[in-house]
């Protein structure tokens, strides 16, 4: 298998950073669901951490080289799709039914850190020891332990603050963070933003959560207080009318996040994103109607005859139009797996990065000449685009 070549030639080379599997072909809840890796240094011994994902726990081990990448060779082709992930370059992995590996290499998106060895399995907020929000949102009990029918909601949170850590290097390093979560319903990433930056990093932030429903804003606002997470607000309202924070600091927004916008108000949270200079933009979309109603092709009628297969192509041809058009803005745009399919269908999320550097000009027209092809083919007038010009005019 050439990808295991790679890794082992990324593990001798010291390049590599992570390694992840998902989507297991055969369904069993004995069996573990997903797999992390990342490499540990453990009483000066170099290992490699794996933590497998149950249904309603995670177990782990530590692996010398050798067993891990044997341990690989024999688990790659369980399992649909995966990524490794070294200072060099990006691979993402699919595998077919016979277990062939197929992979796309893209530039790197993470950096490389200090190998430590993790005991409280690689998470951001650790099982068993006491999260304030955590506890209040009933997904934690006071002891640190993780409800069980909670478990779901714990992984999303750890999951979402590794896409949000990866982000890191792009944000700024001696000023206050500023964040705007816009649709932030009950908050749980919100607060989990606030808690990871603030009270792990000892990031000054400020954070201000946007939702249009009175009454969640006003609990979300009380707990706030309540936890003295001094630097998190939220307001009643939507992205595109809200003007300053609080303290009246006009500055330019450096992350904007959009967890689940339902159909173009996605769209429009992502064009305020990019007129508002934002650094970066973690948005998850949901129920993508607008394309539905608008695309057709002779060619691809056996497509688009089918209305559930036409709903779902639908959806993903208006995420990969979005992140054509991120990126003819200036944007380093992956669109990455958030949580698994089997928790929600909704489980992808656009993450858009604007390097200090920014992309060059040659990098934006070839985008945007990509964006304006696939959406004249398809007959496509998506509602970023009218965003943006409304914005600009």
């Amino acid at each position: 298998m050439q990808i295991i070549e790679i890794l082992r030639s990324s593990i001798s080379e010291s390049d590599f950073i992570a390694f992840t599997l998902n989507g297991r072909r055969q369904r069993d809840p004995s069996l573990f669901e997903k797999l992390e890796v990342k490499p540990a240094r453990i009483q000066g011994e170099r290992k490699f951490q794996l933590v497998y994902a149950y249904p309603r726990k995670t177990t782990q081990e530590n692996l010398t080289a050798e067993e891990f990448v044997l341990a690989m060779e024999r688990l790659i082709p369980e399992f649909r799709q995966g990524s490794l992930y070294t200072s060099q370059s990006d691979y993402l992995l699919i595998t077919n039914k016979k277990g062939d590996v197929r992979f796309q290499t893209r530039p790197p998106t993470r950096i490389q850190v200090a190998e430590t060895h993790d005991r409280l399995k690689n998470r951001l907020i650790p099982e068993n020891h006491p999260c304030d929000f955590l506890i209040r949102l009933g997904v934690m009990r006071p002891d640190g332990k993780v409800h069980a029918n909670r478990y779901d909601k714990f992984r999303q949170v750890n999951r979402f603050l590794e896409l949000v850590a990866d982000t890191l290097p792009n944000l700024p390093a001696d000023e206050p963070i500023r964040i705007l979560d816009f649709g932030c319903g009950k908050s749980y990433l919100t607060f989990a933003l606030y808690y990871y930056l603030r009270r792990t990093l000892d990031r000054e932030v400020k954070i201000t959560g946007l939702d249009l429903k009175e009454d969640v804003v006003a609990h979300c606002e009380s707990l706030a207080r309540e936890l003295k997470y001094e630097g998190l607000n939220f307001v009643c309202g939507d992205i595109g009318s809200f003007e300053q924070s609080a303290d009246g600091d006009k500055r330019t927004i450096d992350m904007v996040v959009s967890l689940h916008a339902c159909d173009t108000a996605t769209d429009d949270v992502l064009a305020q994103a990019v007129a508002r200079g934002a650094k970066v933009i973690l948005s998850a979309p949901c129920c993508q109607h607008e394309l539905f109603r608008q695309i057709s092709s002779d060619v691809m009628r056996p497509l688009l005859k089918h209305g559930i297969l036409k709903e779902r192509f639908a959806a993903l041809l208006t995420d990969a139009l979005r992140g054509e058009m991120l990126e003819a803005m200036g944007y380093s745009v992956q669109i990455i797996e958030f949580i698994e399919t089997e928790h929600t269908p909704k489980n992808l999320l656009i993450r858009a990065v604007r390097t200090s550097s920014g992309a060059s000009e040659a990098k934006k027209a070839q985008s945007l000449a990509e964006y304006e092809a696939c959406r004249d083919f398809w007959g496509a007038d998506p509602a970023l685009a009218k965003a943006l010009r409304k914005i600009a005019n």
